[in-house]
């Protein structure tokens, strides 16, 4: 696993903290997630990456972290019982490998799309060469997968109810082409202790801006 710059986290204090009470009814639920199907606009993205032989994948989790790292509430994990807030969060996601089985990758975020997809490309065949599954040992990340072969309308998740996880879930469909636009489905997936609709809704529309504009670093 490459090395992270993780970023300073700090602690929340609950007893100034607005969402406190929300935090303390969702934090214990057996199934704390819920989450939103809906089909973006991935036009700008996909061409970019196509033009410049870069990975689809590597790029769209690219804009969508881009995104996250602007929603407060996507940089904000719990940890040991009680709420953190980190100053950058980075990605993490299912890698398919030639024998059928998978692993997992990791990868720091960067401000620049080039960087980030040039190192995670690395990072995608050093796991597809491995057998093992290696774990992020911190909470500063979303978990991204990919289903390029279904144009799904819903979507469910394992979880263990046994690990305490509050990271993101996001999941990339099948990309469709008509009149000379792409889009593709996609799942989002929010602990509702940390995040609620009205935040899932900044993050998309930050990502949407991101899809439309694949050399911008901030919106």
């Amino acid at each position: 696993m490459q090395h992270f710059e993780n970023g300073s986290g700090q602690k929340i204090d609950l007893e100034t903290w607005n969402r406190r009470a929300t935090f303390q009814l969702f934090k214990d639920y057996s199934e704390p997630y819920h989450g939103v199907c809906l089909r973006v606009d991935c036009t700008a993205t996909y061409r970019f990456a196509r033009q410049n032989h870069i990975s689809v994948f590597l790029s769209l989790v690219h804009r969508s972290l881009l995104a996250a790292n602007q929603v407060e509430n996507f940089r904000t994990r719990i940890v040991d019982g009680t709420a953190w807030h980190y100053d950058q969060i980075n990605a993490g996601s299912a890698v398919g490998r030639a024998n059928g089985t998978i692993g997992f990758g990791h990868y720091p975020f960067h401000p620049r799309m080039e960087d980030f997809v040039r190192e995670g490309s690395v990072e995608l065949e050093r796991v597809r060469q491995r057998e093992d599954l290696e774990r992020y040992p911190d909470a500063n990340l979303i978990r991204y997968s990919v289903l390029p072969w279904f144009d799904f309308t819903a979507i469910s998740h394992a979880h263990d109810v046994s690990r305490k996880d509050s990271a993101p879930h996001i999941t990339f469909g099948k990309i469709t082409e008509s009149n000379g636009r792409a889009a593709m489905p996609v799942s989002i997936h929010v602990h509702h202790a940390l995040a609620d609709g009205l935040h899932v809704a900044q993050f998309v529309e930050k990502f949407e801006q991101a899809l439309a504009d694949p050399a911008a670093e901030v919106f």
